[in-house]
């Protein structure tokens, strides 16, 4: 099951996190935030964009996606960088996949037009699933953060949410989709109109 993050899921968030931060340079964090740090995290962003996990048979977090701002310039407001994580245990499974198209489900309704995710080199696997979920690699950050003793490369890679258009109407920050009921059964199965899931206060 998907539904929006909660600040109650920080400890699995976590524990799901960490070693991409302890063990691989998948993060370019160099401390494994807290349940308290991922709890802070997840109501900042829904305060604007999505953040959604999914949950296994018996309501155990298994893996989440979440989506933020590109940058602060208010040019860049139609853009977002995409994020996914998997339970080392279950990847390959189509979490990633159900995850990410839900995710871009949700920004596409909201208005956003462009999503972005860096990947640090050599990560195949990671790269193969960016762009089987539709992204083009648009140039590499060689070099660009050092960790574990040496420096490492960042490719980054574009998906197109909706047409570059002119004039285009800024996005709708994600409190709003929800209370006009605009979610439409991305993740509850509700018919548009209906009450889909909200955001934790």
């Amino acid at each position: 099951m998907l539904r929006l993050a909660d600040p109650s899921d920080g400890a699995r968030l976590a524990a799901i996190y960490a070693p991409a931060v302890t063990d691989r340079a998948t993060s370019f964090e160099l401390t494994a935030p807290d349940a308290a740090e991922m709890a802070r995290r997840v109501t900042t962003l829904l305060a604007r964009t999505p953040w959604l996990v999914a949950e296994d048979d018996d309501g155990l977090v298994i893996g989440y996606a979440y989506a933020s701002p590109h940058r602060d310039r208010p040019a860049y407001q139609w853009s977002v960088e995409v994020s996914a994580y998997i339970d080392a245990g279950l990847h390959r499974t189509g979490q990633g996949r159900a995850l990410y198209s839900a995710l871009f489900r949700i920004l596409e309704l909201q208005g956003f037009v462009n999503a972005y995710a860096g990947i640090t080199l050599p990560n195949p696997a990671s790269e193969g699933f960016h762009r089987a979920m539709g992204f083009e690699e648009i140039g590499v950050y060689r070099g660009i953060g050092q960790k574990f003793g040496r420096w490492h490369d960042v490719l980054w890679l574009h998906r197109p949410l909706a047409p570059q258009l002119p004039g285009v109407q800024p996005p709708r920050a994600l409190p709003e989709l929800l209370e006009r009921g605009d979610l439409g059964g991305v993740l509850t199965g509700t018919a548009p109109g209906q009450p889909a899931s909200r955001i934790p206060r």
